[in-house]
């Protein structure tokens, strides 16, 4: 009991080599620790009192949002949402002398005896010897991801890609297959890290050497098919997808889908279509076949395709936005409307959810017949 007496809260928590700090809702700081100011080199005394989205850590995520706004910052989703976080994630945070430091980052909400949140803990520790790996594994994956989009004035490509860890499952290439022609590819492994993210590897190596068989998508998913299933086998992960090439000389778009959610299509007078991408993920079955659509495309048309990662997204009320919830939230932020910027759209999903921070990758693929 001598020993009990004197494992104060406050001795425990300076004794652990995680940094830790508290908040009130109002994201005041009332306790920082012995290893925040460590690994920060902040002293308690200068920062508690102060708000943490004041001059102090400066967090940015891996993304590059400032996380002092409110509904990037972590901590303040917690607060609001009551949710602990069920991973940790990376954010870099600034020290006192100025140099970035990246920090693997837990939070969670504080309750009091009866059941209100009165305030948030958040826990990290310095990961800068194990960075170095993370970033260059992230560096080779952005490689093999489509960087620079045709430049075409009939037609714009936009892309907004946010994988849930440093590296992701999902991904995306467009490509042109003749002077009129543009082929594309959105695809989302199963799971997400370093096991999905080696995977979409094998689907850029694929994708260079056979994407001019997009000419003819439905063959070029069966084909996609057969490799993938060589490679995974019965063990291994799938990957939903559609695919599809645009026609600006005949002004057609024609789509193979293989258990992607089915793309938007918003007409150039405002009218809303779900375009049909139906089939099985590539690689579950050696022996899938797969459907083509293809509709007319004209001057104004937008095509919007999306991974699941923006439809399973928890609501407050428990459920998943889902495609009707998503085409909701479009039309409300004036989609596609004339300044085109797709990061408006993570930003309110992310605001309008029941979470900390997105539980899946997500990317938002679109082109715009100008």
């Amino acid at each position: 009991m001598e020993l009990l007496s004197e494992l104060t809260p406050q001795a425990v928590l300076d004794s652990v080599s995680d940094g830790v700090y508290v908040t009130d809702t109002s994201r005041k700081i009332v306790y920082w620790n012995d290893a925040a100011e460590r690994i920060t080199g902040w002293p308690a005394g200068e920062v508690v009192g102060t708000h943490c989205y004041d001059d102090v850590l400066c967090h940015v995520d891996k993304d590059g949002h400032r996380l002092c706004g409110e509904e990037y910052c972590p901590l303040h989703r917690s607060i609001v949402t009551g949710q602990a976080s069920t991973l940790p994630f990376v954010v870099f945070a600034q020290q006192k002398q100025g140099k970035r430091v990246p920090l693997q980052v837990s939070v969670a909400p504080i309750y009091d005896s009866d059941g209100e949140v009165i305030a948030g803990v958040e826990t990290f520790r310095d990961l800068s010897s194990e960075f170095r790996d993370i970033k260059r594994a992230q560096t080779i994956q952005s490689l093999s991801l489509q960087q620079d989009l045709p430049k075409d004035p009939r037609v714009r490509f936009c892309v907004q890609y946010i994988p849930h860890d440093m590296i992701g499952g999902d991904f995306y290439a467009i490509a042109p297959l003749d002077s009129d022609r543009y082929g594309f590819l959105l695809a989302d492994v199963t799971g997400h890290g370093v096991p999905a993210a080696l995977y979409t590897m094998y689907l850029s190596s694929l994708w260079g050497s056979a994407h001019q068989r997009l000419a003819q998508p439905r063959e070029f998913a069966q084909w996609m098919n057969e490799h993938l299933h060589d490679l995974i086998r019965e063990v291994g992960p799938f990957a939903a997808g559609v695919c599809g090439v645009l026609d600006l000389g005949r002004g057609t778009l024609r789509l193979a889908g293989a258990g992607n959610p089915n793309p938007f299509l918003i007409r150039a007078d405002g009218d809303w279509q779900r375009l049909r991408a139906d089939g099985f993920p590539l690689g579950m079955l050696p022996d899938s076949t797969y459907e083509e659509s293809t509709v007319e495309i004209s001057s104004g048309d937008c095509v919007l395709l999306y991974s699941d990662g923006a439809i399973e997204i928890r609501q407050p009320d428990g459920n998943l936005l889902g495609v009707d919830g998503l085409e909701q939230v479009l039309k409300e932020l004036g989609y596609p409307g004339a300044g085109g910027d797709l990061s408006t759209i993570d930003r309110e999903l992310l605001a309008r959810s029941d979470c900390i921070r997105f539980d899946d990758d997500l990317t938002l693929l679109e082109l715009r017949v100008t």
